[in-house]
């Protein structure tokens, strides 16, 4: 069974760089979008589009040519137009986020296409007639405009999260261990001061304001069971360390205490 990804299609209108062209099939590869067509392209070396995105001969093979923007749209139910600058016109304003929910609606049932302009001056008017709403990305005041494989990257990964299609979820670690218990901070809390009293820490300082922030930043740092116990073996390898230098200093290795293992 397809991904609901494949409904929807990304359009090039009249793109000026190859680079960008390859640059916008590893975006889609990145996220799952497979259909790119290309509107009145600048030439370009299939070849050296693969360089760009690898491991993506399949998809490149599968790019459409379309002599205008309304043929390449002309099967789509829903077009949404990625546009930098507003415009006086009153074209239906979205966010990548709201787009791409709308996208995702109309996906369901028919082809829905994104439209993005040349890279020098965007979508004329002409070309956003043609669009149910424009799509514009929130930027700084002072630089509007992004690269156009940029643009199509974050529409891209808009759709990609939307349509719960993040096939690269993040695995729990192998050790992954529960929550340290209340039992066990304290534990670490207290071999942490006996080290810290053995290595003379404490003796410009206070005692109790020292380990309320050490309190402080272990709560900060929500350790879980299994790093909650590796503090506590750091802090235990310190004083026998410390009894082994000592030992060494006695004629002989000193032996830690039975309450510091």
């Amino acid at each position: 069974m397809g991904s609901i990804l494949d409904n929807i299609s990304v359009v090039l209108h009249q793109p000026q760089n190859p680079i960008n062209i390859g640059a916008t099939v590893r975006a889609m590869a990145n996220m799952g979008l497979g259909q790119l067509r290309l509107v009145q392209p600048v030439a370009y070396d299939v070849a050296k589009i693969e360089g760009i995105a690898h491991g993506t001969r399949e998809r490149i093979a599968k790019i459409a040519h379309f002599d205008t923007l309304q043929a390449a749209v002309a099967d789509c139910s829903l077009v949404h137009a990625y546009a930098g600058k507003p415009r006086a016109a009153r074209w239906t304003r979205l966010d990548p986020k709201s787009s791409a929910a709308a996208l995702l609606a109309a996906a369901e049932t028919a082809p829905v296409a994104i439209v993005f302009g040349p890279e020098d001056h965007g979508l004329e008017n002409d070309a956003l007639d043609l669009a149910h709403a424009t799509v514009t990305i929130p930027t700084t005041a002072a630089h509007m405009s992004l690269n156009l494989a940029q643009a199509v990257l974050l529409a891209a990964y808009e759709l990609h999260v939307a349509s719960a299609d993040a096939t690269r979820s993040l695995r729990r670690h192998k050790h992954n261990a529960p929550a340290a218990s209340q039992e066990q901070l304290e534990r670490t809390f207290s071999t942490f001061a006996k080290a810290l009293d053995a290595i003379d820490f404490f003796k410009t300082r206070n005692p109790e304001l020292v380990m309320r922030s050490v309190r402080s930043l272990v709560f900060r740092a929500a350790p879980d069971a299994r790093e909650a116990d590796l503090a506590r073996a750091v802090a235990i390898e310190v004083m026998r360390t410390i009894d082994r230098i000592q030992g060494v200093y006695r004629g002989g290795y000193g032996k830690p205490d039975s309450e510091r293992s």
